[in-house]
C-alpha cells in the first residue's frame, strides 16, 4: 500500500503543476488496482440499504474511490483556465477546488514545504517534491449522498446518529481549509438539492408593515426585509452557488420594463459595504437532532440612534416540520416545536450568522434580502505599457479612496459605493460615485496629469447600452464549456489561500484614521498588490445586533495579507516586523 500511495502521490503532484503526459489515466489505473472488492469499502459493516429505502427517487447514494477523483477532478487543475463550473457537477461529488484540501494537511509540514518553495524562487519543482516526501492520508469521504429534497437530509441524519457516523457536507466545496470534506464521513453534497432560486424572488408588498408575523412564519422574511427598507426577497436553495442566485436576479431584472433588483453576493463585485450575514432574513435547515426548522428575526426595533441602519433584533422564533417525510413541498406543515426540542432559536440564529459552516446543521434554503437596482461602474487600469510606471500611485489611490476618502475630497458614502479585490486598479461602484474625479484630483496633488488616461471607465451606466451589474459582466459568454454562467473568483489551484507562513490580517479603521503615514505603513509591508477592499467600516451599522461575525471585521477598513512566521533571516525578524507595524 505504501508503493501504491507514493506513486499515487506523485502523480496528483505531477498532473497539477502539468508535467506529466496522461497522468491522470495512469493515476486513474493505479488506483483501480488498489480498490477494494464490491462490498469491502467503508463501513461495510453497516446496512445502507436501510437509508436508500427512505431516500426520495431522486436522491442517490454512491460509494467513492480515489479512481474516481482522479478521473474526474484532477484533469481540470491541468487546464489553461480552469474552473470550479467543471468540478461541481462531477458525478462522484467529490471534487475541490484547492488540490491540497484533497490531503489529511495536518499530516503535512505545510509551513516547511512552502517556505522552501518561497525561498526557490516559486520553483514548482520544488513545491511538488515538498509533498512527495510524505505520506498523508487522503482526506476523501467514501460515500456519497445527493439529497434532493429535505427529508433525503433528515433521513441521512437519523441514520448518521444512529450509527456513530460523522456527516460532512458540500455545496461548491469552497473553504480554503478544506472544510467541506473529510475522510470517513457520510457526505452531503448538496449540488442537486432543490433550486429554488430561479422562481424565489418575492415581491414584498409595502401594504404587509404593521400586520403580524405568520404562525408559519411565511410573511415573516419579507416583513423583515420591508423594515430595513428592501423591496424583495429571494429564497436560495442549499446547493445553489452564487452562480446560480446572480442569474436568477439577473433573468428576474431582465423579464421587467427596468431593472428593480441587487442581490449582495460574492467576488467582491457586489458586496461593498456590507457582508453575507447582513443579507439573511431567514433560515431553514435541518438540525443534528433531525429536526427540519425555519426561523428568522420576528421582533425588532429601530436602532438609528445608537448609528445602525438597520432594525435591532429582539427575539427570533422559528418552527418545526411535523411531517418531515412528506416530499411535496406544498404540503408541508410548519407549526410549534415538540416539548423535547430544547434549542433556543435566538441562539441558533446567532451562532449560524457568522460562526461558520458545517457545523449547526445543514442547510436547505435561506431568504435573503434584495436591494434596489444601482447603476453600475466599472473601472480599471489600462492594460498598456506605458501605465504600469504608476501602478504604485493607482496603489495609492486606491488606498485613500477606499481607506481615507476625505483626503480626496470624497464622502464615506460614495467611497462605500465601491469595492475591490486584491487587484490593482479596480473599482465595482453601484450608485453615485467620484472615482474618476477624485483619480483626476489625486494626479494634479501629484504632478503626475499625464497618466489620467491609465484609468479607464470600462463600464459606464451613462452609456447607451451599458453593462447592469458585476455578474452580466462576468457571464463567460466566450467560455465554450461553460457559456453564460459567472466566472468564478479565485479560479481552482494546487494550494489553498492564504498560504502557509501568510496571513490575512483585518487592519482597524481607527488605526487608519490616526494618521496618513498609516497607509503608507500599509502599502509599504503588504505581500499581495493591493489591500482587500471589499466591506468597509459601514458594516458596523449594518449588524442586526444579534449575529455572531466578529466586531474585528465590521470595524475594519481593510484585508491584508501579511508574514506571520517562517521567514526569520538576518535582515527580517517577525517579532519586529508586527511591533513596527502595529506599535501599539
Amino acid at each position: 500500500m505504501t508503493s501504491y500511495a507514493f506513486a499515487a502521490r506523485r502523480l496528483v503532484l505531477l498532473a497539477a503543476i502539468g508535467c506529466a503526459s496522461n497522468s491522470s489515466t495512469s493515476f486513474a489505473a493505479a488506483a483501480a488496482a488498489a480498490e477494494p472488492t464490491a462490498g469491502s469499502g467503508w463501513r461495510s459493516d453497516l446496512d445502507w440499504t436501510e437509508l436508500e429505502s427512505e431516500l426520495s427517487p431522486s436522491a442517490s447514494l454512491i460509494d467513492t474511490s480515489l479512481e474516481n477523483y482522479s478521473e474526474e477532478c484532477l484533469p481540470e487543475f491541468s487546464e489553461d483556465s480552469p474552473t470550479h463550473h467543471a468540478l461541481i457537477d462531477q458525478p462522484s461529488g467529490m471534487c475541490l477546488p484547492h488540490l491540497i484540501t484533497a490531503w489529511d494537511v495536518n499530516q503535512i509540514d505545510i509551513a516547511q514545504i512552502f517556505q522552501d518553495f518561497v525561498r526557490s524562487g516559486m520553483q514548482m519543482s520544488v513545491l511538488a517534491q515538498g509533498f512527495l516526501n510524505v505520506e498523508p492520508d487522503y482526506n476523501l469521504p467514501s460515500k456519497v449522498l445527493f439529497p434532493s429534497v429535505a427529508s433525503d437530509v433528515i433521513h441521512a441524519i437519523r441514520f448518521a446518529e444512529k450509527h456513530n457516523l460523522e456527516i460532512s457536507i458540500k455545496n461548491s466545496g469552497h473553504s480554503h481549509s478544506g472544510a467541506s470534506s473529510k475522510k470517513n464521513t457520510l457526505h452531503l453534497n448538496m449540488n442537486r438539492y432543490t433550486h429554488y432560486a430561479p422562481d424565489g424572488i418575492t415581491d414584498c408588498d409595502p401594504a404587509l408593515l404593521g400586520t403580524a408575523v405568520a404562525d408559519d412564519l411565511s410573511n415573516q422574511a419579507c416583513l423583515l426585509a420591508l423594515a430595513r427598507g428592501k423591496p424583495g426577497v429571494i429564497r436560495v436553495g442549499g446547493g445553489e452557488n452564487f452562480d446560480k442566485l446572480y442569474r436568477a436576479v439577473i433573468d428576474a431584472n431582465k423579464a421587467l420594463d427596468k431593472y428593480k433588483y441587487h442581490v449582495v453576493g460574492g467576488a467582491a463585485g457586489t458586496v461593498s459595504p456590507s457582508t453575507g450575514v447582513d443579507q439573511v432574513l431567514q433560515v431553514e435547515m435541518v438540525l443534528p437532532n433531525g429536526y427540519h426548522v425555519k426561523f428568522g428575526p420576528t421582533e425588532w426595533e429601530d436602532a438609528s440612534a445608537e448609528g445602525f441602519a438597520v432594525p435591532r433584533t429582539k427575539v427570533v422564533s422559528g418552527v418545526c416540520r411535523s411531517n418531515p417525510d412528506e416530499l411535496d413541498e406544498e404540503k408541508w406543515i410548519w407549526g410549534v416545536c415538540p416539548e423535547d426540542f430544547a434549542i433556543e432559536f435566538g441562539d441558533l440564529w446567532f451562532a449560524v450568522n457568522g460562526g461558520g459552516g458545517g457545523t449547526w446543521g445543514v442547510v436547505t434554503s435561506v431568504s435573503l434580502q434584495l436591494h434596489d437596482y444601482l447603476p453600475y461602474n466599472f473601472f480599471t487600469v489600462w492594460p498598456l505599457e506605458e501605465c504600469t510606471a504608476i501602478l504604485p500611485k493607482v496603489q495609492e489611490f486606491q488606498a485613500k479612496y477606499y481607506m481615507a476618502p476625505s483626503l480626496l475630497n470624497v464622502t464615506n458614502e460614495r467611497s462605500l459605493a465601491c469595492s475591490s479585490p486584491d487587484d490593482v486598479g479596480l473599482f465595482f461602484c453601484y450608485g453615485e460615485e467620484d472615482v474618476m474625479q477624485a483619480w483626476t484630483k489625486f494626479l494634479e496633488l501629484n504632478d503626475s496629469t499625464d497618466y489620467v488616461a491609465c484609468l479607464w471607465h470600462m463600464v459606464d451606466a451613462s452609456s447607451d447600452d451599458p453593462i447592469m451589474s458585476y455578474p452580466e459582466m462576468m457571464l463567460m459568454d466566450e467560455n465554450p464549456r461553460f457559456p453564460g454562467k459567472v466566472v468564478d473568483a479565485p479560479p481552482p489551484s494546487l494550494l489553498s489561500s492564504p498560504p502557509p507562513g501568510l496571513s490575512n490580517t483585518l487592519v482597524p479603521q481607527s488605526w487608519i484614521d490616526e494618521s496618513e503615514e498609516n497607509i503608507d505603513i500599509v502599502l509599504k509591508n503588504m505581500l499581495s498588490a493591493v489591500p482587500y477592499y471589499a466591506f468597509g467600516v459601514a458594516t458596523a451599522s449594518l449588524s442586526d445586533q444579534a449575529n455572531s461575525l466578529p466586531q474585528t471585521l465590521r470595524d475594519a477598513a481593510t484585508m491584508i495579507r501579511f508574514i506571520t512566521f517562517g521567514f526569520e533571516s538576518d535582515e527580517f525578524n517577525i517579532a519586529s516586523f508586527w511591533s513596527d507595524l502595529f506599535p501599539k
